[in-house]
């Protein structure tokens, strides 16, 4: 019996160190889960940018802010998966009045013998994946007047890629408009607003190498490729008044928009 009595101080300790122990490495193991970052979940979020100008319009495959001053969207945002991407459908071609302006959108007129092209804003090319898709790009809302060469040279070769980038990271968000001078040359009776520049703004929300691009092209031809228009958002920011991605955690929304960084996309 004695020796039973002296044996149970040893085995009390030896159970209280192993529960130190324990407990050290589970405060260990929390300290070092705490301090790495958190991914952040931007699935389902909105990434409409702001309103500068403009009256918000959904269609059912892609959204536009109008601005009936310049007769044409200052953005147009839709999110391009790589299915999607990846489906074709043949071109209606049927370009049409937008029946939600209820200001009225530009018509066919405007842009007949303009010698401007009826420049996409969201392209025929993104849009081949449903019939409905396809023929809701054909609105007068979605055009905006484009150099010809330029609409049918280096703005294509960027919706090209963008396709090639929605394919390869699965999805992409993606905005795109128009950048007015001053003083915009008008065209056509309704007086749509000829801009100076395009650009193009997009978004690989996927885990866990999300990232952010933009590019700023001159509304004229040119032999230059698109990498040679990439342009920081913020600088995209300053140039529209508009506000990108705006429900973005503020420091992520700091890295992706006030640098250059072409990993992964080119």
């Amino acid at each position: 019996m004695a020796n039973s009595r002296k044996s149970r101080p040893k085995s009390n300790a030896l159970l209280i160190t192993l529960l130190i122990v324990v407990g050290l490495i589970l405060l260990l193991l929390y300290l070092k889960r705490r301090d790495q970052p958190v991914p952040a979940d931007l699935s389902g979020f909105n990434y409409y940018p702001s309103l500068n100008q403009g009256v918000l319009v959904q269609h059912q495959h892609y959204s536009l802010s109008y601005v009936e001053e310049h007769e044409q969207a200052e953005w147009v945002a839709y999110e391009l998966t790589k299915t999607e991407a990846l489906t074709n459908t043949d071109r209606t071609d049927d370009f049409r009045e937008d029946p939600k302006i209820l200001t009225g959108s530009a018509s066919l007129n405007d842009y007949r013998r303009s010698g401007y092209d009826r420049g996409h804003l969201a392209p025929a090319g993104d849009m081949g994946f449903s019939q409905v898709a396809m023929s809701e790009s054909f609105y007068l809302s979605n055009m905006s007047p484009q150099d010809r060469a330029f609409n049918r040279g280096v703005w294509k070769n960027l919706e090209e890629s963008v396709r090639d980038w929605a394919v390869a990271n699965g999805s992409l968000y993606v905005i795109t408009g128009p950048v007015f001078g001053n003083d915009p040359k008008k065209i056509g009776e309704n007086g749509v607003s000829v801009p100076t520049y395009y650009y193009k703004v997009l978004l690989d929300y996927q885990q866990p190498g999300i990232k952010a691009i933009g590019f700023l092209l001159p509304n004229e031809g040119t032999s230059q490729l698109p990498q040679d228009f990439i342009e920081t958002i913020d600088n995209i920011e300053a140039y529209t008044g508009l506000d990108f991605f705006p429900e973005l955690p503020d420091d992520l929304e700091e890295e992706l928009e006030s640098a250059v960084n072409t990993r992964g996309w080119y």
